[in-house]
């Protein structure tokens, strides 16, 4: 006789970037030891794998290949406080005195933060717009796999999440072209328009939060913790 099935919970969350509802389930055994082999891996590039696979393993009727980085960091913190705890405890090294502070976070308090007058569109010229899109968990792969030294970093980046130019009139999807080319529309952008797109990664929204703690010395510090940096902790 087989060992019969266990039926798990289905709960529900809102997406930060669209306001969507999905549904999920807890992470088991399963995921619990994909997560395991990540962090002892210490290589960013698992850790954005595995961080895909759990997510695609508990969410229900949605692929998450296409949600923007801070809605999936935001589902992989769900995730955790449904399935195991909402505290996380861990230790860091204080830059001035060099010791070992522990530290603790509720992940229930993490929230999406967001930037007045941060905008997906950047004016090229008089008659053309070009609008972009959040990274996504397989482009931050494609950055995580690169060396930290690369100088092409910030420029793959930035092509990965031009999605498309307008006019009044015309529509150019930039999937729709080669590398080949968009190098060359890129050459022909001004200063300024980069300016801009840098201002839209520096402010688009991301999942933060801030702890305070007093070192050996007496001086209250801030510890500012991201994403999935909590969920690897």
């Amino acid at each position: 006789m087989a060992l019969p099935k266990i039926d798990l919970p289905i709960m529900e969350l809102t997406l930060p970037s669209s306001g969507e509802v999905v549904k999920y389930r807890p992470f088991t055994v399963k995921e619990e030891k994909i997560m395991l082999m990540a962090q002892e891996s210490g290589d960013p590039v698992q850790e954005v794998l595995a961080a895909k696979q759990i997510t695609n393993n508990c969410l229900i009727d949605i692929e998450v290949s296409n949600l923007p980085m801070f809605d999936l960091e935001f589902i992989l913190l769900t995730l955790r406080s449904a399935s195991v705890d909402n505290k996380i405890s861990f230790q860091i090294k204080d830059p001035d005195t060099d010791e070992v502070v522990p530290l603790e976070i509720d992940i229930s308090e993490l929230e999406v933060e967001r930037y007045d007058g941060h905008t997906n569109q950047v004016k090229v010229n008089d008659d053309y717009s070009l609008f972009l899109k959040y990274p996504t968990i397989d482009e931050f792969a494609t950055l995580a796999a690169m060396d930290d030294n690369d100088s092409m970093i910030d420029y793959v980046m930035l092509c990965s999440c031009i999605d498309k130019l307008a006019s009044d009139d015309e529509v150019f999807e930039f999937k729709d072209y080669s590398q080949e080319e968009v190098d060359e529309f890129m050459e022909s952008l001004t200063s300024d328009v980069i300016k801009q797109i840098t201002l839209f990664f520096q402010t688009m929204p991301r999942l933060k939060n801030s702890i305070k703690y007093t070192n050996s010395n007496g001086d209250e510090k801030t510890f500012v913790i991201e994403g999935m940096q909590t969920f690897f902790s």
